[in-house]
């Protein structure tokens, strides 16, 4: 502990000496009608701040100058932004975490009025085609956030019997009280307004467990409901088509709500079975809206965001309206040789929760959205569909000045028939005389991909954990592999891993710093791998497969797949990639259990996780811990109190991130 006692105070020191890096960031992004205003909501970031920086709701024109700014709660932070079909009002949502309350406000000739407050929670608010009402999603007296990676309730009292249960309420645009319109024993993750009602993917009982799930359900004013369909595969981002007769989705294998990836489907709002609009799509559907006739997505095809039109009697991905990568030829992928993209400018889009990542008007020609990549923080985007060269552009500034701090390259390979992409980032130079240490950050899911994110200088940043900055700084280079099972080369290279988890997966990354190896000075002998969630049991079962790795950090990690079964409160994600529970088919668990192999961990590892994990409980990395301890294997397991899934203390982020650069400080060298 003298050591880490000594690191931390250094640490401490450097960061008060340095000046503050201020971001700023802009997120729950809305273009009105008329494609001429943007609402979005800014805060300033300057680093290592005790809470969420405070911020306010921001209205700019298409040009991006600010014409009004709104912060009518101190005590609150801002979401779910939406226009009224006119363009004449918006609304969003201020969120008092403290006072356990939420507040729908309408902005109306330049002022804001709170509409209707709410004892609990809420989100998503979306006007009725008419603009005459609006429905939102709400919690009443809900025990704890939305989703199941937010810190769960207290386990007490007789367990199972209350759950929170997420509802569409919707009051009159002018003003009015606020009426529950789903049923009390459902929750509702997602919606959209239909004519008689809403399309909404939901279940009964548990939000956090039943979101595998859920059905694609008509759910009508009054109140009764009836099922449009019940596909054997994941729903998100419900969208009505614009004459209320067809609902769009996408579908696939996801392994957490909000994490987004599939194909697009389309159903009749009457009912149906689901047909695939896009069959052959190389790619991963992210964002999807109608434009007319057609369906608008944003998907993530191979190592770029791309932004194009679905049509619906062709059933193709096409007309590319940006592509974030595009000047580069897509990869051949008969090729055995790994080679790197200049990364640079290889932009993405922010996701927006339960709303789609880009923002259309309504004649559906102009679109905005936040973009950012490895050198660049967010920044609003501006798109002309009719006039794309000319007018796609940044319309916001604010970030311009933030230093360009690593190098970025795309690397592809080929293992065993797939063909697999991921990010190399570090230093701007390098010595061609030396190697550098290199750390392999494996993302969690595992369906979900690595995309580029701004690396910041300046320290902890809001709720987004990232150190990299801080090891290349160092001198580490950083490796974000994109295996088999996540996003961007297509639904069957994501279910690629089902019933395989850490065989396939384990090899893809080995070959992936093979590869890497070849095209920079990287030091074989002092690698390091660190991931949460998912990446965190990847961490956990590495160390019993592989000594290729001088030091591990595991987050939220899963040691006995057996056991966390019965321990999680999300259990039934693991049907779709286990293919039975645990009490029907137990080898599949065992198999790819790390405390099965546990005599093979030899490397030091350093575990952590929140003390109320919904998803991955702590009981599993303290088992893990108790593992290694017994063996004599070096580590340390820290446990966060009240934080769950997802870290919301700040201060306990800013903890871990220097606990985690000590742990690769000191075995890396």
């Amino acid at each position: 502990m003298k050591f880490f006692a000594a690191f931390l105070l250094a640490f401490a020191a450097g960061a008060a000496a340095a000046a503050p890096v201020v971001i700023r960031d802009h997120d729950h992004l809305a273009l009105s009608p008329k494609g001429d205003r943007i609402v979005d909501v800014e805060a300033s970031d300057p680093g290592n701040l005790p809470d969420d920086p405070h911020g306010g709701v921001v209205l700019r024109d298409a040009g991006g100058k600010v014409l009004a700014s709104y912060d009518p709660c101190k005590a609150c932070r801002y979401s779910d932004t939406a226009w009224a079909p006119s363009g004449t009002a918006f609304a969003f949502i201020a969120t008092d975490r403290k006072g356990g309350k939420a507040t729908l406000y309408v902005v109306e000739n330049g002022k804001p009025r709170a509409a209707v407050v709410i004892s609990g929670i809420a989100n998503d608010v979306r006007y009725s085609p008419d603009g005459a009402r609006i429905a939102l999603l709400a919690t009443v007296g809900a025990r704890k956030m939305t989703g199941a990676v937010e810190a769960g309730a207290a386990l007490v009292g007789e367990i199972g019997e209350e759950n929170d249960e997420q509802r569409i309420a919707v009051l009159p645009a002018k003003g009015g009280a606020l009426r529950l319109v789903s049923p009390a024993d459902t929750y509702v993750y997602e919606y959209d307004w239909a004519p008689g009602g809403f399309v909404a993917t939901a279940a009964k009982g548990n939000g956090d467990n039943n979101w595998w799930i859920a059905t694609l359900d008509f759910i009508a004013e009054s109140g009764t409901t009836h099922v449009i369909a019940a596909p054997k595969m994941q729903i998100e981002l419900p969208r009505v088509s614009p004459d209320g007769k067809t609902v769009a989705f996408i579908g696939g294998l996801m392994s957490d709500w909000q994490s987004i990836g599939g194909e697009v489907y389309t159903v009749p709002v009457a009912g149906g079975v689901p047909v695939n609009m896009t069959p052959n799509l190389k790619g991963s559907v992210r964002s999807i809206d109608w434009r007319g006739k057609n369906i608008v997505a944003g998907a993530i095809v191979d190592d770029a965001f791309a932004i194009g039109d679905v049509d619906p009697a062709k059933r193709v991905f096409e007309h590319i309206l940006w592509m974030g990568h595009s000047k580069y030829p897509a990869p051949d992928p008969r090729s055995e040789i790994s080679y790197l993209r200049d990364g640079l400018d290889a932009e993405t889009v922010r996701p927006q929760g339960v709303n789609s990542s880009i923002s259309f008007d309504s004649s559906g020609l102009r679109a905005a959205f936040i973009a950012e990549d490895f050198n660049h923080a967010y920044r609003i985007m501006y798109l002309d569909v009719a006039q794309l060269i000319q007018n796609l552009r940044p319309i916001t500034h604010d970030n311009d000045g933030l230093a360009q701090n690593v190098s970025a390259q795309s690397v592809h390979w080929t293992n065993e028939g797939f063909h697999l992409q991921g990010w190399l980032v570090g230093p701007k130079k390098t010595d061609p005389a030396k190697k550098y240490p290199m750390i392999v950050i494996v993302h969690g899911g595992p369906s979900s991909a690595y995309t580029p994110h701004y690396i910041a200088a300046g320290g902890q940043h809001g709720g987004g954990f990232d150190f990299a900055y801080d090891m290349i700084e160092k001198g580490s280079f950083i490796f974000y592999p994109n295996d088999r099972g996540s996003y961007g080369q297509g639904e069957a290279f994501t279910r690629a891993n089902v019933k395989d988890f850490g065989r396939g997966d384990l090899r893809d990354m080995l070959a992936g710093v093979d590869a890497v190896e070849k095209i920079a000075p990287v030091d074989d002998h002092r690698l390091g791998l660190y991931g949460h969630s998912y990446g965190g049991w990847f961490s956990m079962w590495a160390d019993t497969q592989t000594h290729r790795f001088k030091a591990f950090v595991a987050g939220a990690g899963i040691a006995n797949w057996t056991s966390y079964y019965g321990q999680n409160g999300i259990d039934q994600w693991m049907i779709p990639f286990f293919g039975a529970s645990v009490y029907d088919d137990p080898a599949v668990y065992r198999a790819a259990s790390p405390i099965e192999f546990i005599k093979n961990a030899r490397t030091p590892m350093l575990l952590y996780v929140g003390e109320r994990d919904v998803e991955c409980p702590a009981p599993q990395s303290l088992e893990y811990w108790h593992a290694l301890k017994t063996i004599g294997t070096p580590t340390q397991l820290f446990i966060y109190a009240g934080e769950g899934h997802r870290f919301r203390k700040l201060t306990d982020l800013e903890d871990l991130r220097a606990r985690i650069i000590g742990w690769y400080d000191r075995y890396l060298k």
